[in-house]
């Protein structure tokens, strides 16, 4: 290799840079391309059943006497004190029961009841596993949030979907590994619930907008060859004196990542070639504009599966001044319009999951922070309630057509399987094919993991 040397001493490490030294373009290429030269991705596929996570996120807190646990003792005692010792709620405003001022019916071969606010997901119920007796450790959104993405109640912690993109990566080196749609409601906590804490940056979520160009600027202002001077400029200052450390390889990486993404992101985001069945299925030709916002972000996230985005998560649209699924007032209106932007668009997901052979490895998650309470603040609204709530997961390697756990008659606590959401983390993980104990990364002296030191897997709602 060396003519010159008689010798086979070792190079110092002074000639080794001289002599590579034309040598380290080509590592810059392979990594704007670490696919191999067979176009196979690096990375190989997780070993559970799951191979792609989809997170509907509720923010605010569905009441679960008015979706998915139906209490026939608030309807006969409507109006009437609660016969339970409660805890001081969120705004120590304790009124009277109140009855669920919608129907609930069965639904499916499993006859499994869920309010009319569903009708279109109670259709798909036999494909559910619903867990009635979720909890949480915080009454307030804040905190509540944090502990729901994060694992913990506090700010700056690692998200799920980070944790998910940290231990599994991407399918797709294109397009990040977590992608959260944004319908125009960012959760209480702000994008620190989407963070990636103290996990490498790159991890973070990546928000997309669920209209108009997801993410601004994607497209390139100036001429390739414009943009390929900058970039040289840019390289020719990181070799001036750059310091290297974990958050310039993360901003490095973050770079690569958005000069991949100018070329595959816009081609995800064209659902012109959709058919006018599929849109007209997703809402997109509604009335109601939270109903087409919330479509586009369902069809937009069925894309994304599609091209190995290992973890999507959707967050609700905004309707006028309601705020969220938070209703401590006028419940009945709220509830409906909530109902009303999500529920068809997350049955045509379902179906189109299926329909296109994403179903058998994605694993979808419905829940929000926490429930509400059985009886009312002031007259007609439901306030924070953490001691019991109900969620649903369906897809690979959950059971289908089942109820888990159960609250206590009027709705308020669990009384049978009481899960809190590092169980919920725990299960996902393990559908994923990964245990929960041993996902960690070193920080602050300490191996530190989404599920901290609790969780369990919820074995009701798995397969086998």
């Amino acid at each position: 290799m060396f003519p010159e040397r008689t010798f086979c001493n070792p190079l110092s490490r002074r000639e080794m840079l001289l002599r590579t030294a034309c040598g380290f373009g080509a590592f810059a290429f392979r990594g704007l391309n670490p696919g191999n030269m067979q176009g196979r991705e690096t990375l190989s596929s997780p070993p559970g059943l799951a191979k792609r996570v989809l997170f509907l996120y509720m923010d605010g807190g569905v009441s679960q006497v008015d979706s998915f646990d139906p209490k026939p003792k608030l309807d006969a005692e409507h109006g009437q004190p609660i016969p339970l010792e409660v805890p001081r709620t969120q705004f120590d405003d304790v009124g009277t029961l109140l009855k669920s001022p919608w129907a609930f019916r069965p639904g499916g071969e499993s006859g499994i009841p869920v309010s009319d606010l569903f009708p279109n997901i109670r259709d798909r119920v036999d494909d559910l596993a619903v867990i009635r007796s979720m909890t949480s450790q915080f009454p307030e959104h804040t905190f509540a949030n944090y502990f729901l993405h994060t694992g913990t109640g506090f700010q700056g912690r690692p998200s799920m979907g980070a944790w998910w993109s940290y231990g599994l990566g991407t399918e797709n080196q294109n397009l990040p590994g977590y992608i959260v749609l944004d319908g125009g409601l960012i959760p209480p906590g702000g994008l620190d619930c989407f963070g990636s804490g103290f996990l490498p940056a790159e991890n973070q979520a990546t928000v997309l907008q669920s209209s108009g160009s997801l993410i601004p600027n994607i497209q390139p202002l100036d001429s390739e060859d414009i943009q390929n001077r900058k970039l040289d400029l840019v390289r020719s200052l990181d070799g001036v004196g750059m310091v290297s450390g974990p958050r310039v390889e993360a901003s490095i990486a973050n770079q690569e990542k958005a000069f991949r993404m100018q070329a595959a992101l816009p081609q995800v985001a064209d659902i012109s070639g959709e058919s006018d069945t599929v849109k007209k299925m997703y809402g997109l030709e509604s009335d109601f504009e939270p109903e087409r916002i919330y479509g586009t972000q369902c069809l937009l996230a069925r894309r994304l599966l599609e091209q190995g985005v290992r973890f999507v998560q959707l967050t609700c649209p905004a309707i006028g001044a309601l705020d969220r699924w938070d209703q401590h007032t006028d419940l009945k209106d709220g509830h409906a319009k909530n109902a009303r932007a999500v529920d068809r668009p997350i049955a045509a997901l379902l179906d189109d999951l299926k329909g296109t052979g994403l179903w058998e490895d994605t694993l979808v998650v419905w829940t929000g922070e926490f429930g509400r309470t059985p009886m009312a603040q002031g007259s007609d609204g439901r306030d924070h309630n953490p001691h019991g709530f109900s969620m649903w997961m369906a897809g690979a390697g959950v059971k289908k057509g089942v109820v888990v756990g159960e609250t206590d008659e009027y709705g308020y606590f669990v009384v049978d399987k009481p899960f809190e959401i590092h169980d919920l983390h725990a299960t996902m993980l393990h559908l994923m094919g990964v245990d929960h104990k041993r996902l960690t990364y070193r920080f602050d002296s300490r191996d530190m993991r989404l599920t901290d030191v609790h969780g369990h897997v919820i074995k009701e709602v798995l397969e086998s």
